[in-house]
C-alpha cells in the first residue's frame, strides 16, 4: 500500500498532520485507528533492531510543534502567575486589617440596595404627584 501524499506532493507525516490539526502527536499515537490511516506501516510492529528513518522535514515539524506547545505553556504559566499574585495580594490585604472586614462590606452592600429602592420609589411617587 502506498503512503498517502499531501496536495503539494510531500509525504504526510504524523508530525505534519498533528501540527495541521493543532493536536499533540501523542493524540494520534493514542488513537491507533487514526495512526493506521496516516501510515499503514504503523500497524506493522517494528522489526527487532530496526531504526525508523527520520527526515529533516519531520524533525522541523516536530520542532515547530514543540515551540508552539512551549508558547502555550508559557502563556498558561503567566496566567497562573497572575492569578496567584492576585490571590496572595487579596489574602495579604485581608490579613493586614487595612481594608474593611468582609462582613462589613457585605452589610454596606445590603444597606445600599434598600436605599436605592427607596430613592426609586420616591421618584415614582413624585411623578404621580405631579400628574
Amino acid at each position: 500500500m502506498d503512503r498517502p501524499r499531501s496536495l503539494n506532493g510531500k509525504d504526510i507525516t504524523v508530525s505534519g498532520l498533528a501540527r495541521a490539526a493543532r493536536v499533540d502527536r501523542t493524540f494520534l499515537y493514542r488513537h491507533r485507528d487514526l495512526l493506521e490511516r496516516v501510515d499503514p506501516a504503523a500497524s506493522v510492529p517494528p522489526a527487532q533492531g530496526r531504526i525508523a528513518a527520520v527526515s529533516r522535514a519531520s524533525l522541523q515539524i516536530d520542532l515547530a510543534n514543540v515551540l508552539e506547545r512551549n508558547k502555550r505553556l508559557a502563556a498558561r504559566v503567566l496566567q497562573l502567575g497572575k492569578r496567584l499574585s492576585q490571590t496572595l495580594g487579596e489574602a495579604a490585604w485581608a490579613e493586614s486589617g487595612l481594608g474593611a472586614p468582609a462582613d462589613i462590606d457585605k452589610l454596606q452592600r445590603r444597606i445600599i440596595m434598600p436605599e436605592q429602592e427607596l430613592a426609586d420609589t420616591r421618584g415614582q411617587l413624585e411623578k404621580r404627584t405631579d400628574e
